[in-house]
This record gives C-alpha cells, structure tokens and sequence, in this order.
C-alpha cells in the first residue's frame, strides 16, 4: 500500500529541512499482544536515505520501548521478528514518526492505537476507518503471489489471478475518497499534510493548496515543499512526453562515463542509438542485459547503446556494471547536472528509447519485451 512517490518525496525532504543540527531522541514505546515472537524488527526510512534502517527490539511479556534520535521525518514500520529460516510475515504496524514527539502504541500488530501526540492520534482513528479496507488488499495480494507461483498448473491462468485481483481497485479507489474527504474537511491538520503525500500525484497536485498556511509551514513544511518540488518534476516530465513524439529532436546531453569523463549524446551522430534507462535495483532491467548483450554484439557498429544509470549511488552503478559485464557505454544520470529523465519524461524502468542518425526520436520501449529487439531487427535489415 506504499505509494513510490512517497518514498521519493522522503528521500526530497532532507534538502528542505530546517534545523537539521537540532536532534531529538524521541521515545517509543507500547504493548502489543498477539506476537508470538519475543523481539520485533523496526525499519525506519530516514530522510535522504532510500533504504530503511532496521534495527531488533526486545519485548517482555508483549512490552517493548526503543528511542530514535535524529532530526528528522521518519516512516516507521514495526514488524514480528521471524524465528531463524522463517520468512517475514506481511502483517506489520506503520506510521510516521514526528522527531521529539514521543509516542505509545497499544493493540496488536494489525490494530493499534498510536498515542502522544496529536498527529498520532488523529493518524490512529484515520486508519481504523482505512484498516478493513488494507486488510482485504493485503489478503488477495498474498493469494494472488501465491496463485503467480502456480501459473499453468491446475488451470491457473494469468486471466483468473486477474479476476481474483479486481476488486482491488474499487478498495483503493474507496481509500483514496477517505483520504480526499479528510484534507477537504480538516486543511488545518498536519495529518491531512501527510495523507496528501499518499495519493496519486495528480491528485496530490490537485488538493495541495487547499491546506492552510499553517500546515504548509509547520512541522510538515520540508513534507509540503518536497511534495511540491515533485508535483513540479512531474509536470515536467509529462510536458517532455508530450513533445517527445517520433520524428521530435532528441534532447542532447552530456553526462560522466564510467571512467569519468564526458559524454555527449550528439556524438553518436550518424547511427542508430538505444538509451537504455536502469538502476541496478531493478529486476527487470538486469533480466533484459542477456538479450541485450546478443543484438548489440549481432550489430556493432551499426546501433550503439547508451545505459543511463538512474537512482543509484555511483558504488552501487559501478558494481552492478561490471558485475553485469555491460559493453556497451555507460553513463549515470545525477543531481548536479540536468535531469536526462526528466528531459526523456522517463516514468517507468527500463526505459528504451531509439534514436534515428539524424538525432530524432525513433521508438519508445517501456518495460521489457520482445518488442524492442525485433524492432532493431527490422531496422537493421
């Protein structure tokens, strides 16, 4: 139930927030009954950071107390730590964790109440009302894995997980009015800040400034500004969408190779060119590389490609280069230059976009797919 904008808008908020140097050590602490286990894993998403910080937590008799300290927003999400070989169980307990404001948490792992502040209060009754709703998501979404890893066996089709999925949607769709419903009638509620940044962006874009001034510069103000900053990023890229048609002018580029040193799209003037956008933490871009390696060896000097790292720290895409062994050349998108995503209106990994040698747009690839290469095919006949 994690929007990925979200975890965006987290990792956005470190460059707006204020008083970083001020830490609070803030305390949580509860009893939860139902947990089998006698110690709980918590996993924090840390702002600036897009991988949690996980940490154990002994319980005695079902209570437990931990501190935080830092300066920052942090979603928290609390789960039953496994027995050794046992797999992590879905069910867990989340919220966001306000730094200085202590909190208390009673119930059990799949309903709880948040006390000690205001926000985790209003934050504890919002999401009873959502809870029926999250419970039947989680549910079929376990079925449906479960059916995924039977496809083709007893009459299991990708049409009947389908089927079995479908009322999905209309539980979203209900989360989503509450979410909308409760910004609209409470713009002066922090949580209503927080809800905001779980809706669609569109949506999000579309209610933002319905909340009152002091929501926007309070407590959530690093929250509303990053929200801003990607509603924006957003519009961007879909306005490069909108003129990156076949036959539009490619954007031209420099960024940094793999040895560091420039590289300049227009360059490659005269042949075919794919601009291969990845992250080594996406599966179905590493699936692609085998298949990718064959037409680029088939068609050298011909067609040449161009992987652009996204979203990984440069140790991360160095590695994952030559771990993948990629021949091709190989450039990183980052944050101190223009954003070649946002200029090829980039939402989805991989991405694959042909450029014709004039330097116009030719095709474009999302997902992968067969598709792609037997268009090289046909290009190179």
């Amino acid at each position: 139930m994690k929007n990925p904008a979200f975890i965006f808008v987290l990792a956005l908020m470190a460059t707006f927030l204020p008083g970083a140097k001020n830490r609070y050590t803030t305390e949580i602490s509860g009893q939860l009954n139902g947990v089998e286990s006698d110690s709980l894993l918590v996993g924090s998403y840390r702002l600036g950071q897009d991988d949690p910080i996980v940490d154990t937590v002994p319980m005695k008799n079902g209570s437990f107390s931990f501190n935080i300290t830092d300066s920052l927003l942090r979603e928290v999400q609390i789960f039953a730590k496994p027995a050794t070989g046992d797999e992590l169980k879905n069910t867990n307990l989340k919220f966001m964790l306000i730094p200085g404001k202590h909190i208390e948490i009673t119930g059990s792992l799949e309903n709880y109440t948040l006390k000690g502040d205001r926000f985790y209060e209003d934050y504890s009754q919002f999401f009873k009302i959502c809870r029926p709703y999250i419970h039947k998501i989680d549910s079929v979404s376990v079925i449906c894995d479960e059916l995924k890893e039977r496809t083709g066996s007893d009459g299991i089709t990708a049409d009947s997980i389908r089927k079995v999925y479908a009322p999905v949607t209309a539980w979203e769709n209900e989360i989503i009015r509450l979410k909308k419903d409760f910004i609209l009638k409470n713009p002066d509620n922090d949580l209503s800040m927080y809800l905001l940044s779980e809706l669609p962006l569109d949506t999000a874009a579309e209610y933002i400034d319905s909340l009152s001034e002091r929501v926007k510069g309070g407590v959530m103000a690093p929250l509303n500004q990053s929200l801003k900053e990607f509603i924006d990023r957003n519009k961007a890229r879909e306005k490069a969408l909108e003129e990156l048609t076949p036959g539009a002018k490619a954007p031209d580029f420099t960024l940094k190779d793999i040895d560091g040193n420039n590289f300049c799209l227009s360059s490659l003037r005269g042949k075919y060119v794919t601009l291969d956008f990845w992250g080594s933490w996406c599966g179905w871009c590493i699936k692609g590389f085998p298949e990718m390696k064959k037409i680029y060896e088939k068609y050298k000097g011909r067609v040449e490609f161009v992987g652009i790292d996204c979203n990984d720290t440069e140790q991360a895409w160095k590695k994952a280069v030559e771990r993948h062994k990629l021949p091709w050349i190989n450039v990183r998108n980052n944050d101190t230059g223009a954003d070649v995503t946002l200029m090829y209106g980039i939402n989805g990994y991989p991405t694959k976009i042909v450029i014709d040698p004039e330097g116009k747009i030719s095709r474009f690839f999302i997902g992968e797919s067969p598709e792609f290469y037997n268009y090289i095919e046909s290009l190179m006949k």
